[in-house]
């Protein structure tokens, strides 16, 4: 098969539709991001601990960064656009009429309103049905809080989806979803890839209010004629099945294959493979995979580069308003590894994977008078990076298959000292996606696919062909030894410290305070 040359071959449109923001980019054959497009979406809270948008933000925004990154395309090259795929942040679901106007602000996975429900529901059975552990990011337990707090806004609902599902609804005029988005809401049976009867009761919903499903890959519909004419695009448009951010960002590192990892080094960060097979296990959630029938094994922690961040911006050099700080980095770098017994619980946003504790709360142990801020902001990149050093482990003695490969996205890559502490701390090479909008990429790979420019319309045959990466960093094998003497003493403070945690939670709720206000966090 010749594969055309990518200044000839087809182009697609891939969006991003995050929390923050909505970005297009246009990409060719070999991955590379020709036009990008980026458009803001105001985060509201009505309340603490509340987290919503405006759903109709979504197409909005949608529609002016496709627009934007067209318009940055030379005119020549527009007419080979022949796709459009979506990836989007998960989770987040809002109610709509069937015309698509919305009944109420989209709740966001972020959101933590559902604490009652999750303690109602949250049961083992439920997360092994759903593949979903009881945490605060699956939509099920939102929906069942407007169900019992906004009860007769499910009955004026004719759809209630997620972000995918609208934003297909806008481009196409029909109500179709992805299972690879859907999925994310935590209403699927998680082996048979498809809604359940009993999970959609405790959400209050019913099968006719969700959309249709397709396969990641599939087409969906084609792109209005009056969406396209706003664009100034005159031939179709098919629109591509997608998948959650997460998923996507795994298909853009070309991590398709059961022995490679996905890193994603964010305000949080989670790690994720795919699986052929349904798994069952308390240290990872269960998603439908971007390649169809498949499934994705992810671990997270809340409390990723959000920790670092805060950290810099609380103590750190006021002028540069919590952003990368190199004296600050140079201190933690000159630390030994472990920082002289210094070790973090790193539990600031609760803690997800093992044990799925939104009350949990974070400590510092083995403070003494030769610490300093170096030593601290080493803790904390060591503590991200031992706990996904030991999810990534259990991970592999649950599916009883060892990494091989671990390929980082995200913001914390750019960090060398960081990328070389998560590479000692898990013992295995880390290689670095060359593209920042990686999710975005992800999605370009299954539009891509779906043009079947590379002999099949396979997402891991286009996902290897688009995929690149920069540079490779090798664990220290010394640093590694140290790392998991240290790490066993760390995985043991979430036991010790569980009881003085609950009283720590319930005296705060009594007597509140709050220095640092949650819109600086």
């Amino acid at each position: 098969m010749n594969i055309p040359a990518a200044n000839e071959g087809p182009l697609v449109i891939a969006v991003d539709s995050s929390t923050t923001s909505s970005k297009a980019i246009i990409v060719d054959v070999e991955g590379n991001v020709l036009a990008l497009g980026k458009r803001e979406i105001p985060l509201r809270t009505p309340q603490q601990g509340f987290g919503e948008h405006n759903p109709a933000h979504w197409w909005e925004t949608t529609n002016a960064a496709i627009a934007q990154a067209i318009n940055s395309l030379p005119m020549q090259d527009r007419g080979r656009i022949a796709a459009i795929g979506l990836t989007h942040q998960r989770e987040t679901f809002a109610p709509f009429t069937e015309d698509g106007t919305p009944l109420r602000n989209g709740i966001l996975w972020l959101d933590i309103r559902a604490a009652d429900q999750i303690k109602r529901y949250g049961t083992p059975e439920i997360h092994q049905l759903s593949g979903k552990p009881a945490d605060v990011t699956p939509a099920i337990y939102k929906m069942a809080w407007v169900k019992e707090h906004e009860g007769d806004l499910w009955a004026k609902a004719d759809r209630v989806v997620n972000v995918h599902a609208y934003l297909a609804f806008c481009l196409t005029g029909q109500w179709v979803d992805s299972v690879a988005a859907a999925d994310s809401l935590g209403l699927f049976d998680i082996e048979k890839l498809d809604y359940d009867d009993s999970l959609m009761e405790i959400a209050g919903v019913n099968r006719s209010q969700m959309a249709e499903l397709f396969q990641p890959g599939e087409v969906l519909g084609y792109v209005k004629k009056e969406v396209r004419e706003g664009w100034n695009i005159s031939r179709e448009i098919p629109v591509i099945a997608g998948l959650g951010d997460g998923q996507a960002a795994g298909v853009g590192a070309a991590a398709v294959s059961e022995d490679v990892a996905y890193l994603n080094m964010g305000t949080a960060v989670n790690a994720g493979v795919t699986s052929t097979t349904y798994q069952f296990d308390q240290v990872y959630r269960m998603l439908a995979g971007g390649i169809p029938n498949t499934y994705v094994l992810e671990v997270l922690q809340s409390s990723g580069a959000f920790l670092t961040t805060w950290f810099r911006r609380v103590f750190g050099n006021k002028a540069l308003q919590g952003g990368p700080d190199p004296e600050l980095e140079a201190l933690a770098a000159a630390r030994t590894p472990g920082s002289g017994g210094l070790v973090t619980l790193p539990y600031w946003n609760a803690v997800q994977s093992p044990y799925w504790e939104p009350i949990a709360r974070g400590a510092v142990v083995g403070w003494r008078g030769t610490h300093g801020p170096g030593s601290m902001y080493r803790s904390l990149l060591e503590a991200i990076s031992m706990e996904m050093a030991r999810s990534l482990t259990a991970m592999e003695e649950s599916t009883g298959t060892k990494l091989t490969t671990v390929r980082a996205m995200g913001g914390g890559v750019r960090s060398k000292l960081w990328r070389q502490i998560m590479t000692d701390a898990i013992g295995l090479p880390i290689t670095a996606c060359k593209e920042d909008e990686i999710s975005a990429l992800g999605a370009g790979v299954v539009a891509m696919a779906s043009t079947g420019v590379f002999g099949d319309t396979e997402i891991a045959t286009a996902a290897n062909h688009m995929a690149q990466f920069t540079d490779e960093t090798e664990p220290n094998q010394e640093n590694h030894e140290i790392y998991q003497e240290l790490g066993e003493i760390q995985g043991r403070l979430y036991d010790n410290l569980k009881d003085t945690n609950d009283l720590l939670h319930e005296f705060a709720r009594k007597h509140p305070d709050a220095e640092v206000s949650n819109e600086e966090e």
